[in-house]
């Protein structure tokens, strides 16, 4: 038994109108981890975002990313995680405490799960619904069920090494037997948390769905990867005015800025912010003086 490092896998059942994708993050899972110290219980909810946040945006059509957002007054008060179409990865989880193993509601409290679908060229789309269910699966389904009305069903597999997501989804405007999508949902329901960390994907396919008519494409490679740069955080910084950013070198002699993605430390001091002036003057920034 071969386990998938770091890739997407899609496969589709052509006569049914189902479509899957298999999620297996290993050293994108780890590179996540290694930045922050998890409690274990705060490790397992951001590999399950990490594969939801890989399974999802590969159903969308255009250059851009997805972003999952868990906010919540719980033990854990924030969760996020993000996928591009070149199936690069970042999250993070914000935590306070101890944080017990237990359901949804009693890891995040009342909360919200927030999607944020931003294409490379166009406006960006977001829908936010209540949290519901006992899991991020089931919290996800119902997303799906509320806001697109499409069939949606996601299995999730984390150990101290890897993550791994199933999802089944049914094809927008596919005029299916139910009675098609429940056989499928049955046969995906036997999968074990073994089987999702211990075999590879095509095995898993294999085990569930071997009496089934089955499309498998190439796996595609995945990454965690962090998309800050000098740039964006100047032009962070240009939105409090320069006024502000000249108050605040004088306060502290620097400006400091983390990203809480990577843990790329950003420092500017006085000349810089005077750069950063000179540079918004040039684009025609709004610059407050």
């Amino acid at each position: 038994m071969t386990t998938n490092t770091d890739q997407l896998f899609r496969f589709l059942f052509e006569d049914l109108g189902v479509r899957g994708e298999i999620a297996s993050l290993d050293t994108s899972f780890q590179a996540a981890l290694e930045l922050h110290n998890y409690p274990t219980v705060v490790a397992d909810q951001l590999g399950q975002a990490l594969a939801a946040s890989l399974l999802l945006s590969a159903t969308l059509k255009f250059d851009g990313s997805l972003i999952m957002q868990i906010r919540g007054n719980g033990p854990i008060s924030m969760l996020v995680a993000q996928a591009n179409d070149q199936q690069a990865v970042r999250g993070l989880a914000h935590w306070e405490g101890d944080v017990p193993k237990d359901n949804l509601t009693g890891l995040f409290g009342d909360g919200v799960l927030v999607m944020t679908i931003k294409p490379t060229k166009g406006k960006a789309y977001q829908g936010v619904v209540s949290l519901e269910g006992e899991s991020l699966s089931d919290a996800l389904q119902a997303y799906f069920t509320q806001s697109e009305q499409l069939k949606t069903r996601l299995w999730f597999a984390v150990n101290n090494e890897r993550a791994v997501g199933m999802m089944l989804q049914e094809l927008p405007e596919h005029d299916g037997k139910q009675v098609d999508w429940e056989r499928v949902e049955m046969l995906a329901n036997t999968v074990k948390d073994d089987e999702l960390l211990n075999l590879n994907s095509e095995e898993v396919i294999h085990r569930l769905f071997h009496e089934e008519s089955v499309r498998m494409y190439d796996p595609q490679p995945v990454e965690f990867k962090c998309d800050c740069s000098q740039q964006k955080v100047e032009a962070s910084l240009l939105t409090l005015g320069i006024k502000e950013l000249r108050s605040l070198i004088k306060e502290r002699g620097v400006i400091e800025a983390d990203c809480d993605f990577c843990n790329k430390h950003y420092q500017f001091d006085a000349i810089d912010i005077e750069q950063l002036a000179n540079k918004g003057n040039t684009n025609g920034s709004a610059l407050k003086h």
